[in-house]
């Protein structure tokens, strides 16, 4: 069931949600937290989808803050809401209010939306795309337990997360640190297997993937050896190699699926590692609504404390010199088979001839073949007798 309000009051949409929840049979609430979303137009309806699916593990009141954008100097000084009331099926499994501003209202979101929240429950706020740069200072920000941002959407994905370590607040969490939560369990279970110690890690990723980083950091702050982040070409992360006492630890996934966890003196086996959908990263972030240490470490190691492989073209051949040539200059081909065999290296101190210039070298057969015609041919005296 969908409701449509047009320059409406938080009170009117109240009203609203009330007539819904009773047309569909359910006058009761039976939600867990609030969940707000901060997004534009653009990305609204992929973030409100993701909610929607999320909602079924996580019965919750969604509600999705659009600022719209004002063309004209009137238009920015007259303020209106319109909200859109979506209960029943058309909510998932709890209750959806989409709500434009306009004008001057875009700047009193928190006034809007804190009329709106349910009593006695968690507030989750969710920036999918431009979110602040210090999340628990924004003024929507300040209503919430947890603050879910995303590096990855960031135009400077590396400055970002130097950013978010400066302004980290317990509450505060990334979507890009959800998504190597896989890879983290993965690993810390093959370390558990063995008693060797690790003396060095390489983590293989996509390039302005912040979740590379992310997974780095972590393996530094948790292992206190040097990690070395190196790119490929994707898709997400692709590898983590570590260096122990007992012999190499891989774990590959190469198609962004299935991986491949290779332990020494193991047989190497196939693991579930599948790249996952917002919906699934959101729904585990409401999981939990205490603070992520874990997460705040690894933040806080730094990204300059990384020893970063420099991102060259991915898939050039080691040695090339990036020419089209198949070898360095001035280095023969080892592996050419035809053409006569190598003639020796000239001794110690012998005086090497010198190359004739390309020229030259091009003209004497032509000077030669008129040498020779002028020989055979008759002198003008001759001729002349």
């Amino acid at each position: 069931m969908k409701i449509d309000l047009t320059d409406t009051t938080a009170g009117e949409i109240n009203k609203a949600l009330v007539q819904g929840r009773r047309a569909i049979g359910t006058p009761a609430v039976g939600m867990v937290l609030t969940l707000v979303i901060v997004t534009d137009e653009e990305n609204a309806y992929d973030a409100l989808k993701a909610a929607n699916d999320a909602s079924r593990e996580h019965p919750s009141r969604t509600l999705v803050v659009v600022k719209r954008v004002s063309r004209t100097p009137r238009d920015r000084t007259s303020s209106r809401l319109d909200a859109e009331v979506r209960v029943g099926a058309d909510a998932g499994t709890g209750e959806t209010v989409v709500l434009r501003l306009y004008g001057e209202v875009v700047g009193q979101a928190d006034s809007v939306v804190l009329p709106l929240l349910l009593p006695d429950a968690p507030v989750v706020v969710w920036w999918p795309v431009n979110a602040p740069l210090d999340p628990a200072k924004d003024p929507l920000g300040a209503l919430a337990q947890r603050r879910v941002t995303d590096t990855y959407a960031a135009e400077e994905p590396v400055r970002e997360l130097t950013a978010r370590a400066a302004a980290y607040t317990p509450g505060d969490t990334d979507l890009s640190w959800t998504r190597i939560t896989p890879w983290r369990s993965m690993l810390a279970a093959a370390l558990d297997q063995v008693t060797c110690k690790v003396q060095a890690v390489e983590v293989e990723g996509e390039e302005f993937n912040p979740s590379c980083e992310l997974l780095a950091m972590w393996l530094a702050d948790r292992l206190d050896v040097p990690v070395r982040l190196s790119p490929s070409a994707g898709p997400g992360l692709t590898a983590v190699r570590m260096d122990t006492t007992c012999g190499p630890i891989t774990l590959d996934r190469a198609d962004g699926s299935l991986a491949t966890l290779s332990i020494e003196g193991q047989p190497a086996r196939a693991v579930a590692l599948k790249r996952r959908d917002t919906a699934e990263l959101i729904a585990e972030e409401l999981r939990r609504l205490d603070p992520d240490d874990t997460y705040a470490s690894a933040l806080r190691y730094g990204v300059d404390r990384l020893d970063t492989v420099p991102r060259q073209a991915v898939g050039e051949a080691p040695g090339s010199s990036g020419s089209s040539g198949s070898s360095r200059e001035g280095t023969p081909d080892a592996g050419a088979s035809e053409g006569p065999a190598k003639a020796e290296a000239p001794a110690q101190g012998a005086a090497v001839a010198e190359p004739e210039p390309v020229e030259q070298a091009a003209k004497a057969p032509a000077k030669k073949a008129a040498a020779r015609t002028a020989k055979k041919a008759p002198s003008r005296k001759a001729t002349a007798k």
